[in-house]
């Protein structure tokens, strides 16, 4: 039997603990026959053991998006591992604490161009360090949190997340004539490291529990990997500028849902 990604190659950041986000996407791929690069930032020696878990040994690159010199080796780097690449996963973000949690108002410009830079411009800095290694085109698909609306303790980061989504469209416009699709994935909240950092942040996990027509789990992140792996194969070869909802139906739904 055949998987849904034989023969790819695919690059994956943002793996930190087994609860990251791309650490079930990093697995889901392999399963699915495709090859695995990570990268991971400051704690590499954690990141490694956590890639140890994975199916299969995979490398692990050093990268910081907000690095120039870390972002022109990286094409370099992958091609001492893989030739080249198929599918790219942002899984990145960060906002410092002044600019979460009630700090909108308050939060100084310094760390609020922290947020915007690492979770939104990085997605443009990456797709653009990787275009060398897509010349037979590819997807490139990021992790978001539904930015249409203002939410309880998300500050500077939901205003991120908005940036994201307008730098998705933007990406799909100018990589589109080079065969690269550009899309997120709007994932309901999951507890992650990232989550567990936010104050206030188990009002998301009620709300999900109390609206989600489908139900959602705060720690199965497989419906979110996927959706990503998805965008990343074949079988959205004309999907692109997109935003999927991976949240059990809790954008659709204005009221919580009554019990039949």
């Amino acid at each position: 039997m055949t998987g849904l990604l034989d023969g790819k190659r695919l690059l994956i950041t943002g793996v930190i603990t087994e609860q990251s986000l791309g650490f079930a996407v990093a697995k889901l791929a392999q399963e699915q026959g495709a090859e695995v690069v990570l990268t991971g930032f400051g704690r590499l020696s954690l990141v490694n053991r956590i890639a140890a878990r994975l199916p299969k040994p995979v490398p692990v690159l050093e990268l910081d998006v907000t690095n120039d010199e870390h972002l022109d080796s990286l094409a370099e780097r992958v091609r001492e591992h893989v030739p080249t690449v198929d599918g790219v996963l942002h899984s990145i973000a960060y906002a410092p604490p002044s600019a979460l949690g009630g700090g909108f108002l308050t939060a100084p410009w310094e760390d609020v161009a922290t947020a915007l830079q690492v979770s939104a411009f990085s997605l443009k800095s990456l797709a653009v360090a990787c275009l060398p290694l897509m010349e037979n085109g590819g997807g490139i698909v990021g992790m978001d949190f539904d930015a249409a609306q203002a939410w309880p303790v998300y500050d500077w980061m939901g205003a991120s997340k908005a940036t994201l989504e307008s730098v998705t469209r933007y990406l799909a416009r100018d990589l589109g004539p080079k065969g690269i699709r550009v899309n997120l994935v709007a994932a309901g909240p999951q507890r992650t490291m990232a989550a567990k950092s936010i104050p206030g942040f188990d009002q998301f996990e009620t709300a999900w529990q109390e609206r989600a027509p489908l139900g959602w789990s705060l720690t199965d992140s497989t419906p979110v990997a996927k959706a990503a792996l998805l965008l990343m194969s074949d079988w959205f070869p004309a999907t692109t500028g997109e935003v999927v909802h991976v949240d059990g139906g809790f954008h659709a739904i204005g009221v919580p849902v009554a019990e039949s």
